[in-house]
């Protein structure tokens, strides 16, 4: 198999690219790439330079992997600010460092992407040792992959990668058949609480609306920006991603999109915009012109979860953070990523940090149990029921 890497993702047809991407994650595909590279948002005023690695045999793309040179640690959300300080402590370069993940994207999904008809196992370790090389090569200090799957794991590991855990929130779907039967497994408390936050939205006299394919029109796709700008400005963030791309995805990833719009008084005041492939839900971005009780909780997550239900969605995942979504009925959820670092002195402290890093997570997820929302016996007699 022969290596290429590529500074731009269109040097990839996109259905050589979709051959690899599977039918869960839409973030890794062709479309998503190449709306951040046309529309700037990635490149070297970013700090994320594209050099994507491919494996080829006789012209059939066999495996590849999304990858950056990065040149700052903004857009990861999975944060290392402190080992490039300790770098910079000893007169060490940590940046350039390497990187696989999707820009801006704190969602887990596959980062060693294989042909089907290829050999897996031969792919996969041939996409890291070249990886390696290219870090290397590039005088980078070191290889990350983010937000890799469970199933991955094991592949970094015996490549002698470093293993780091974190967590998010998901919400998954026990073959519901309605909203109303999801909140007959939470605990009454909590359940009280949901149904007295949605009928705040109806006594604001608000309106929501959930939009697919051609019912998104350019008109929302502008407000969800606009949306999108209030979230970064009130939080104190940084813009990573332009209206051109929205616009992008709204040109070639129609098909992915969902947006929940809220309106009061014929005004859109308030979006969302959710990315679903097979039978997996990403919410993204959330924002509104202005406060009104309860509206994040309904755009964010009930509303999406109404969605999931009615479409028979396995899992959704809201994005990072947010202890208040546990009442909301998600659970947490470890989530991986997989370090190489260069130096071997650094190497091992930071693999005693990852080790303690652990522990420390896993207590915090321990801690959480007693939060439950929900009425585990109900849940797991409607599961035996079924089965």
């Amino acid at each position: 198999m022969l290596p290429r890497f590529e500074s731009n993702i269109g040097a990839v047809s996109t259905a050589q690219w979709g051959a690899l991407t599977g039918t869960e994650f839409p973030f890794s595909e062709h479309d998503y790439l190449s709306a951040l590279e046309e529309s700037a948002c990635v490149g070297e005023e970013s700090g994320w330079l594209p050099c994507h690695l491919t494996l080829w045999k006789n012209k059939q793309l066999q495996g590849a992997l999304c990858l950056y040179e990065k040149t700052n640690g903004y857009g990861e959300y999975i944060f290392d600010w402190g080992w490039a300080n300790a770098y910079e402590q000893h007169g060490l370069n940590y940046y350039p460092k390497l990187v696989s993940a999707i820009p801006f994207t704190p969602a887990t999904g596959r980062k060693l992407l294989v042909h089907p008809e290829a050999d897996a196992s031969s792919v996969r370790k041939k996409l890291l040792e070249e990886a390696l090389l290219c870090m290397r090569s590039r005088n980078c200090s070191s290889l990350h992959f983010l937000f890799i799957t469970a199933e991955e794991q094991p592949v970094f590991e015996s490549m002698g990668f470093l293993i780091r855990h974190s967590f998010q929130f998901h919400w998954k779907n026990k073959n519901y058949r309605n909203f109303a039967e999801f909140l007959t497994l939470l605990k009454r408390k909590r359940r009280k609480e949901i149904l007295r936050e949605r009928r705040q939205i109806q006594k604001q006299m608000i309106k929501v609306s959930v939009l697919e394919g051609d019912a998104i029109l350019p008109e929302h796709i502008h407000n969800m920006y606009q949306f999108y700008l209030s979230t970064i400005d009130r939080k104190w963030g940084q813009s990573y991603l332009s209206e051109d791309f929205f616009y992008r995805i709204h040109e070639t990833m129609r098909k992915r999109l969902v947006l929940i719009l809220a309106y009061a008084d014929g005004d859109c005041v308030a979006g969302t915009i959710n990315f679903q492939k097979g039978d997996c839900l990403y919410g993204r971005y959330w924002g509104c012109k202005r406060n009104y009780r309860s509206l994040h909780f309904e755009l964010c997550y009930y509303q999406p979860i109404e969605y999931a239900i009615g479409k028979g969605i396995r899992l959704f995942e809201a994005g990072a953070q947010g202890e208040h979504k546990i009442q909301r009925g998600f659970l947490p959820e470890l989530t991986y990523s997989a370090h190489w670092l260069e130096h071997p002195g650094f190497r091992n402290s930071v693999a005693e940090f990852l080790e303690e890093e652990k522990a420390a997570i896993h207590k915090a997820i321990e801690e959480f149990s007693p939060h439950s929302p929900y009425r585990e016996a109900v849940s797991f007699l409607i599961d035996e029921e079924r089965s």
